[in-house]
């Protein structure tokens, strides 16, 4: 049997994903900062990581799925740490997640790494400067990874969402939240359970000649 650590894991994309890898025979680890999850992990915390890895044994699946939207707030107001926790968590942490399981997976010749970035890591969300330069951090991390390791076994792919319906959002600006809803042009916000589909999917058998690819579920909203 297959396992697969997903970060994030106590609720939204990272919950979902986690309740369908399960249902297509996964062990799955959830792991968050957050009550609920299986393990209580801080991905910044590299120590932390490391010791989960060790803990775990072999993983051969890796979602990257933790992550933080930082200030709703023009860049001018915005101040230097709020930018470093927005990048300790959204891309170090991703980093920290990826040396830690992913040498086991290239030793096995087989592994899959799932990163979720998002719409705004490509398009730039007025008021979440932030939180938009993180997401196209984690797009660059994910190609150039994909890249080194393309003969590997191990494919390194990412997803960009739009807006889903996440305990994460709630805490976005009304403003802010009705304007990127409006450029969906379905007209709603995403689910959980169809990031999860898109996951899975990624992290099958299914995908072998994809790595350091970027893949839109957006209802739409995406235009390159």
């Amino acid at each position: 049997m297959r396992r697969a650590i997903v970060t994030g894991g106590a609720s939204g994309i990272g919950a979902a994903t986690a309740a369908k890898l399960r249902g297509q025979g996964l062990d799955v680890v959830t792991a968050d900062v957050a009550d609920g999850a299986d393990i209580r992990l801080d991905v910044t915390d590299v120590d932390g990581v490391s010791a989960s890895a060790r803990s775990l044994g072999p993983v051969d699946v890796l979602v990257n799925s933790a992550g933080i939207v930082g200030p709703n707030v023009p860049l001018l107001a915005t101040d230097a740490e709020s930018w470093r926790r927005v990048l300790e968590v959204n891309v170090v942490g991703i980093a920290n997640m990826m040396r830690a399981f992913v040498p086991g997976m290239v030793e096995r010749g087989w592994g899959r790494v799932v990163n979720v970035a998002s719409m705004a890591g490509k398009d730039g969300n007025p008021n979440l400067s932030a939180y938009s330069a993180s997401k196209a951090a984690v797009i660059a991390l994910t190609k150039s990874a994909g890249k080194e390791l393309a003969t590997s076994g191990v494919l390194v792919n990412a997803i960009a969402p739009a807006v889903i319906a996440t305990p994460m959002n709630k805490s976005t600006e009304p403003g802010v939240l009705a304007h990127i809803t409006s450029l969906i042009p379905m007209k709603r916000v995403g689910q959980p359970e169809e990031v999860a589909e898109l996951i899975s999917w990624l992290a099958s058998d299914a995908v072998s000649f994809s790595t350091g690819a970027v893949y839109d579920i957006s209802g739409g909203r995406a235009t390159y």
